[in-house]
């Protein structure tokens, strides 16, 4: 039997009186890759922030590794890493410093010098943090988060700002981690990330959940929910998400030119 790494039962997280998460519930187990997908103001970080310990929810449950993250993050955070959609560093210390500094925070330090090499980093270990692009200052995140050789990594927008090369890279690595059992839990706007990398989806919208289960399931589910005129049999994950979606409003060049 599959070993469950986080579980989430009935999670309910309120901001004064905007309900930001309703009853979401799912389970990602040992070297499975969950995706976490909606539009802006879905839920998503509410949700991922409940998984790392960061927020306290109202009611549910959530367990990470059979443990309350609220209660014992500390003892989590040994076996998950954390990559951050935007992390800031002190802008004088240098890449290999930082490196050094996570490598005394664990017992069995994965090699950071190899991150570095994978990460395409290698040239930028005496360069400042304040002076890394958005690029560079991502995939150092992603090293700093591998640092611990965790069991669960966390990923909030694992791509954004990367080239085609790096990212292509990127998921050939997160591959790689997985089938070492490293369980992923991903959130991302990039649908072919997710339909690349995500055995599981979680769609959320309004804080509620309305789908969690396989890429077909999700397909099958979809299909269920358009009219055949708009249904695309074979299309992109990306085509198919753009049709669930609340539509925006469109921009034209009315008043404009």
């Amino acid at each position: 039997m599959a070993q469950a790494i986080v579980e989430v039962e009935h999670l309910n997280l309120s901001y004064k009186n905007v309900r930001a998460v309703q009853e979401v519930s799912f389970m990602l187990e040992r070297g499975e890759a969950l995706a976490v997908i909606g539009p802006n103001g879905s839920g998503k970080t509410s949700t991922i922030e409940c998984v790392e310990g960061l927020r306290k929810p109202d009611s549910g449950s959530v367990r990470v590794f059979g443990k309350d993250p609220w209660r014992r993050r500390g003892e989590i955070y040994r076996q998950t890493g954390v990559q951050l959609q935007e992390t800031e560093y002190p802008a004088k210390i240098r890449v290999e410093e930082l490196c050094r500094l996570f490598e005394h925070f664990y017992e069995r330090p994965a090699d950071w010098q190899s991150l570095l090499r994978q990460m395409d980093l290698e040239d930028k270990r005496k360069r400042p943090a304040g002076k890394l692009s958005g690029g560079e200052k991502q995939r150092l995140s992603v090293v700093l988060a591998l640092m611990g050789r965790p069991k669960l990594i966390i990923l909030d927008e694992l791509t954004t700002g990367l080239d085609p090369e790096v990212r292509q890279n990127m998921w050939t690595m997160l591959r790689a981690i997985r089938e070492h059992g490293v369980a992923v839990l991903l959130v991302s706007h990039y649908m072919d990330e997710v339909e690349a990398l995500a055995d599981k989806l979680l769609y959320l919208d309004e804080g509620r959940q309305r789908f969690f289960g396989s890429q077909p399931a999700f397909r099958q589910w979809a299909k269920s929910r358009l009219s055949p005129d708009v249904w695309q049999e074979g299309g992109t994950l990306e085509q198919l998400y753009l049709q669930l979606v609340p539509k925006t409003e469109r921009i034209t060049m009315e008043g404009i030119l």
